[in-house]
């Protein structure tokens, strides 16, 4: 939320934030930040993700019994936690919990997080890779607070429809029918309408094609709120 609320100030000129992960799926809370924050997503970029379990130095991993880090690094790295039977304890990201365990040297905890982080808080690896997939990425969207410059090739906008039958298939009849791939669609509740979802939608395709505009231009008049978040270049895998 800081990140969205920066940018939006003009306090950053750019920020990274993810999105999806190839194990642990959506990022809830940035889908909800891109709904209901105005800003741009300008860039987009996927990166392979290794985790890694670190303690303080000479610390005998026998003695570890419970691990901090962010909900998704845990959920990336579930199996190893259950097989080790470390109990997952939530921290707010997972170098804030390298930068908590070096400060506070609680003995028989350790943390989730990037090899980097051992070398920045004089952590030890105890073990690398323990992500349950070594095919782990995320996906990350670059946000600023204007319109990205240049022709995209990808888009991402959100629209509320009314929780009926037959509303979804209508908004996704309008890109079929165009002959435009959707790459991503998320459902979340519409906070100020319980009868009411908002999604978000990925699609290939600039704002500026015809067919781009005449689709968008129909789901503006078929749903509520329809918002173009952003176009930009579509990252490399």
């Amino acid at each position: 939320a800081d990140v969205f609320s920066m940018v939006k100030a003009g306090l950053l000129d750019y920020g990274i934030v993810p999105v999806e992960n190839s194990i642990e799926g959506s990022v809830t809370q940035v889908n909800d930040l891109l709904i209901s924050s105005d800003v741009s997503v300008v860039g987009e970029v996927t990166i392979p993700i290794h985790h890694c379990l670190l303690s303080l130095p000479d610390t005998d991993y026998r003695e570890i019994k419970v691990v901090y880090s962010h909900l998704q690094a845990l959920g990336q790295c579930r199996s190893f936690l259950q097989r080790n039977r470390l109990e997952a304890m939530p921290y707010y990201d997972t170098a804030g919990s390298a930068m908590m365990l070096s400060k506070e040297r609680t003995r028989g905890t350790a943390v989730i997080a990037n090899r980097v982080c051992a070398d920045i808080y004089n952590l030890e690896i105890v073990k690398e890779n323990i992500e349950d997939n070594d095919t782990n990425r995320t996906r990350f969207m670059v946000i600023a607070k204007e319109k990205g410059d240049g022709k995209g090739d990808k888009c991402t906008i959100s629209f509320t429809i009314p929780h009926k039958s037959g509303s979804l298939f209508s908004v996704l009849k309008v890109f079929s029918d165009a002959g435009i791939n959707l790459t991503r669609i998320e459902s979340r509740p519409a906070r100020a309408d319980l009868k009411a979802f908002s999604f978000l939608l990925d699609f290939n395709g600039a704002d500026t094609d015809k067919n781009v505009a005449a689709a968008l231009a129909k789901v503006e008049d078929g749903a509520l709120n329809m918002k173009l978040i952003g176009c930009y270049r579509e990252g490399a895998k």
